[in-house]
């Protein structure tokens, strides 16, 4: 990562430099408890945000709020990197010890709260007993989180202090603002004689970006003919249904990414569709197409499009600079449009969608 040191030499930047050595040897520790590593960290999922080699970096732990961070830090010298390697999903994903040096040789880390990366939960903690002055932002502070309910799987508690509730949600547009709002926060903390800049940001943002997302979001579903969506997906997408009225079943019950499907998950998918008489599903990108195709196989579904809860990002989405806006527009809502029945599959999305995205691999 770049070096960040203060030209000056502060006591806190100097020891952040001083304990990037000895937390090496801690991180490397630590290896052993992060299990089978999918990568390191590093990888900015795209291009980084605003900043200057010699301004302050921010790592952001999960790819939707290293977006929101970049275009906060627009025009000023924060730099913000991604640490989840493109092609990943954030939320399941254990990176080696390399991410905890990343995080310490940083000036901030934002990250989405307690209990939902087991990874950035044990890189904080080993901020805290190493006792290294990298700034702290929590997306989630703030955050009204609904209940899981009955969509939760029987084997799951939730989320930390939060047990009992769902942690995405970022999917609806108006909770994610509360996210800008604490990224701001940190932010102008981080670097004050550029708060006004950083605070227009956010506002530009929230305003252009976020509330129109979800006037379309409003728009697509207020015109649904059903209220009912079957996901071949895990069970990330309850913001969406709180907020817009509708149905969401996913495949997987589970809360992460990376949650198994069962029979009998397969045999109430089954019963919806058939009771709904639904011929388009959504699968998510990031996860396993198989359940997908065996509805597909055993059922009236005629084809899967793709979902995402903006948790990672793939190569071509970064070459084509995709953050939440443009996957929110590409990717999510004309699928939502597709399976709701709104519009045929062959008039959805951009010029060559259906053809690109009709049971993708």
């Amino acid at each position: 990562m770049t070096d960040t040191r203060d030209p000056a030499g502060s006591p806190g930047t100097t020891r952040r430099r001083f304990l990037a050595g000895g937390v090496g040897l801690a991180a490397a520790g630590l290896a052993g408890c992060l299990g089978g590593a999918a990568g390191s960290g590093g990888d900015t999922g795209g291009t980084d945000g605003g900043g200057s080699d010699d301004g302050p970096v921010a790592v952001a732990s999960f790819f939707s709020f290293y977006d929101f961070a970049r275009k906060v830090a627009a025009d000023t010298p924060i730099t913000v990197r991604n640490l989840v390697p493109t092609g990943l999903h954030g939320h399941g994903w254990e990176p080696d010890a390399s991410v905890t040096r990343d995080i310490v040789d940083a000036d901030a880390f934002i990250h989405v709260g307690t209990d939902f990366q087991p990874w950035a939960d044990r890189a904080i903690q080993t901020l805290k007993d190493d006792d290294v002055d990298t700034q702290l932002i929590n997306v989630r502070e703030g955050v009204d989180l609904i209940p899981l309910a009955d969509s939760l799987d029987p084997d799951e508690e939730g989320v930390g202090e939060g047990r009992g509730r769902d942690p995405h949600f970022w999917l609806d547009p108006r909770r994610a603002k509360q996210s800008v709002d604490n990224i701001t926060a940190g932010f102008v903390e981080l670097a004050p004689d550029h708060e006004d800049t950083l605070r227009d940001n956010a506002e530009t943002y929230g305003a252009d970006v976020l509330d129109r997302i979800d006037a379309d979001y409003e728009a697509v579903f207020e015109a649904a003919g059903r209220d009912v969506v079957q996901l071949a997906a895990h069970n990330a997408f309850q913001y969406i249904a709180d907020r817009y009225g509708v149905q969401m079943r996913p495949l997987v019950v589970n809360l992460a990414a990376s949650g198994d499907v069962k029979p009998s998950d397969i045999v109430e998918a089954k019963r919806v569709i058939d009771e709904n008489d639904i011929r388009y599903i959504g699968a998510g990108v990031f996860e396993t197409r198989r359940p997908a195709k065996q509805l597909i196989a055993e059922t009236d579904v005629e084809a899967y499009y793709p979902v995402t809860p903006y948790a990672g990002v793939r190569e071509d989405w970064v070459e084509n600079e995709w953050g939440y806006e443009e996957i929110a527009d590409n990717i999510n809502m004309p699928t939502f449009e597709v399976v709701l029945g709104n519009t045929p599959p062959e008039e959805a999305g951009y010029d060559g969608w259906n053809q690109e995205w009709r049971n993708f691999e």
